[in-house]
């Protein structure tokens, strides 16, 4: 028996370009078939609606309100949800899983990590932060950040790219860095399931009962599968990146190295 769990999920109280409340994604999930969500809202450096002008504290309570309202409304509906966040650099994006609420208030020194001190303290406290949508080429993006040392695995199927070849280049990173790969809807409205041929996610071969489930599964490398659309991440041998790509080094700088030259050693 397998369980399928959404990864990216967004919530209109915390992310700004989300449209629904945690709450109205249960049902919908519910009647999917997944045993559960994480909620992964916008980070201090992404695209929150919360006020710059909150003190830390502040901040973080407000911060966990989607997820807390998801969780709530879980427990009535027997659909477990879980707590992530997704924290933005220079347009590159990472799916952050394994810290939780109270951890969070301790430490507002997480509001300025670079993608270095992120990995390492998320490590340290036994997390884990996939790189999200690596790939994805869209009017807010100049440029493609990799930091192939800074991650645990890779989100090689997002529903939110408008192109598949974005997934089917993301896969191919994740194959010559031997990383494990993830799906995620990347959803911000419980309509986005109406317009999708499926949503996406990811099947365990044992039911969640944390968040530290999720992450021992990335770092053993035993996730059950992925759920997406037919062929999304293969590969046509045509995929493009247009955007200047900048691979970084495991103390977040800049290497120069050339895109094809990773992608064919790894």
């Amino acid at each position: 028996m397998t369980y399928l769990y959404e990864t990216h999920l967004h919530t209109s109280q915390v992310s700004a370009c989300a449209i629904s409340r945690g709450r109205e994604y249960i049902p919908a999930y519910k009647a999917l078939g997944y045993a559960g969500i994480i909620v992964t809202d916008h980070f201090v450096h992404g695209n929150s609606r919360l006020s710059r002008g909150l003190s830390w504290k502040e901040w973080v309570n407000h911060f966990c309100r989607g997820y807390e309202e998801a969780r709530e409304a879980g427990k009535q509906q027997a659909l477990d949800v879980f707590f992530g966040w997704e924290e933005t650099f220079d347009g590159d994006d990472y799916l952050v899983y394994g810290l939780d609420k109270g951890w969070l208030l301790e430490h507002p020194e997480a509001a300025h990590w670079n993608r270095r001190e992120q990995y390492e303290t998320v490590q340290f406290y036994g997390g884990c932060v996939v790189h999200a949508h690596p790939f994805r080429q869209h009017y807010y993006i100049d440029t493609i950040h990799l930091a192939p040392q800074c991650v645990d695995a890779v989100e090689a199927a997002n529903a939110g790219n408008e192109e598949a070849s974005y997934d089917a280049l993301a896969m191919s990173y994740a194959r010559a860095l031997g990383l494990p790969v993830t799906a995620g809807t990347d959803i911000h409205s419980v309509r986005q399931l109406q317009g999708l041929a499926c949503p996406f996610g990811v099947y365990l071969d044992r039911k969640m009962s944390g968040i530290e489930d999720y992450v021992a599964a990335i770092k053993g490398k035993t996730l059950g599968g992925l759920q997406m659309s037919p062929g999304r991440c293969a590969s046509t041998g045509h995929e493009r990146v247009s955007l200047p790509v900048d691979i970084r080094d495991k103390d977040d700088r800049s290497t120069g190295r050339d895109l094809l030259e990773l992608l064919g050693s790894g």
